[in-house]
């Protein structure tokens, strides 16, 4: 698990409503010119739970050790899941590969085990899929709290906008249509391939700084997973983690496991949800508008 990371500065008061955290090393950046976004749990949740399918589906793939417990397997296979939170669902898949093999038993190929977790999962959000379509439930009840306000503040100050996914790209594009999210994006709407040495948000990353022929400097990132955050602090941007409380979406509280894990790999910002948009950008990009 990771380190306990200490708390370095909260600001309940104005001009934020809500809990927002700074890093020591933040500074604003006033030539931001390009937004990423990752997009399950940073914006979507309509995937929300997702590890509630994983998590036992590794348990039942993984042979017992002896004297070992299906507690002890549920812990090993949270870890393995959560330490490749961001990446593609493959590696994921990979790793449990690994596992089933080291204990003696014969795994199935990583693409058999990711296509088994996509039809468990979709047995589960089936039903937040139908009542999207069917109007039952609106696009805001399955965004991450102030998702539409703060792409609405990015596109008035005229920021191109990416999404990144470790979700094939198949439902990325199927679920940002539901929740009214593809005119924020357009065509930079990126997902996860069979073919998985395709794609990486690293790549989503190097093509928006070589097709724009920018610094990293100039990208800003949001997201919920430690591969964003890693990746865009890797390339020199800003990071924004996004450590929401996806079962209780709108507390207003922090997701304790996220915040420490995405502090951990450099992020400028942490946030429960989006309420602050524009106080937050105003505060990132010194631009008061």
């Amino acid at each position: 698990m990771p380190q306990e990371v200490p708390l370095i500065r909260m600001v309940p008061a104005s001009p934020f409503l809500g809990l927002v955290e700074f890093a020591p090393g933040f500074a604003p950046r006033v030539g931001i010119s390009h937004v990423l976004f990752d997009f399950d749990g940073t914006l979507s949740l309509i995937r929300q739970g997702w590890p509630d399918v994983m998590v036992p589906m590794f348990v039942e793939m993984l042979p017992p050790r002896p004297g070992e417990t299906e507690a002890d397997l549920a812990r090993l296979a949270f870890e393995d899941i959560m330490r490749l939170n961001g990446k593609q669902t493959i590696y994921q898949m990979i790793q449990l590969a690994d596992r089933v093999r080291e204990r003696g038993g014969t795994p199935r190929d990583p693409l058999w085990y990711k296509h088994e977790y996509l039809t468990r999962l979709e047995v589960r959000i089936r039903h937040r899929i139908e009542a999207l379509e069917s109007g039952r439930s609106a696009p805001d009840d399955l965004l991450v709290h102030g998702s539409r306000s703060l792409l609405e503040e990015l596109r008035r100050r005229n920021l191109p906008l990416y999404l990144a996914s470790g979700t094939d790209e198949v439902f990325v594009r199927r679920e940002a249509d539901l929740l009214g999210l593809t005119p924020f994006f357009g065509s930079h709407i990126y997902g996860a391939l069979d073919d998985y040495r395709k794609f990486s948000k690293k790549m989503v990353i190097d093509r928006i700084l070589r097709d724009h022929q920018i610094p990293g400097s100039q990208l800003l990132a949001f997201g919920d997973g430690y591969v964003e955050i890693q990746n865009t602090k890797e390339a020199g941007g800003l990071a924004v983690a996004v450590a929401s409380d996806e079962a209780a979406n709108g507390s207003g509280r922090m997701d304790e496991w996220k915040r420490q894990r995405l502090l951990g790999v450099g992020a400028d910002v942490v946030i429960p949800d989006f309420r602050d948009a524009r106080a937050l950008l105003d505060r990132i990009l010194r631009t008061p508008a």
